[in-house]
């Protein structure tokens, strides 16, 4: 099913995992990217910073009269710090530890806008994992190479089928947009 929206939807973002739920949700769009600074005040509030992100990705791109533009931006929150993209595999080995055997969150930050108009929104996720021994670690970060991925993991790779014992929120919301409540907000912009 070919979803219609009156405007022509732009995604941008660079994640392979937004383009495959964008079209696995019915939409046509094309890709846009801008590289953009992701830097944030450490004094706000973490459950804050995917919004303000999909929000300056949003206004760091040009859009045309006809466009919704749609960007976002995930973070995974343990005990109130942010837990971001790691930079080699040392990093993202460390993150993974962290989260092991704890309960942390996913929030997803979303801006939709239009020359006219800006609607943004965050959904936050809860995800409980098992504890991972250092072998599984190791093993994770070795074939899955999780370096492009908030947290050091991909719900929807090894990880996510074996480690994660619950979530509480939505399991788009977690691999990095909130389908449901994405396709409502375009439909109704």
């Amino acid at each position: 099913m070919n979803q219609k929206s009156s405007y022509q939807i732009v995604l941008g973002s660079k994640s392979p995992r937004r383009s495959q739920l964008l079209t696995n949700m019915g939409f046509t769009y094309t890709l846009r990217t801008e590289d953009t600074d992701e830097s944030f005040d450490s004094a706000m509030n973490a459950f804050d910073v995917a919004e303000h992100l999909a929000i300056r990705k949003s206004k760091a791109i040009n859009i045309k009269e006809n466009e919704l533009l749609l960007t976002a931006d995930s973070v995974v929150i343990l005990k109130d710090q942010i837990i971001g993209k790691p930079e080699d595999e040392k990093q993202a080995k460390e993150y993974v530890e962290r989260l092991s055997g704890t309960k942390h969150f996913v929030s997803t930050g979303v801006a939709l806008r239009s020359l006219k108009n800006l609607v943004s929104f965050a959904e936050v996720a809860e995800v409980d994992f098992a504890v991972l021994s250092k072998e599984e670690i190791h093993y994770y970060i070795e074939h899955f190479k999780p370096l492009d991925k908030a947290g050091s993991y991909g719900i929807q790779d090894w990880i996510g089928m074996n480690k994660v014992t619950k979530i509480k929120g939505t399991y788009t919301n977690i691999m990095g947009l909130p389908t449901a409540r994405v396709y409502k907000e375009i439909i109704q912009f």
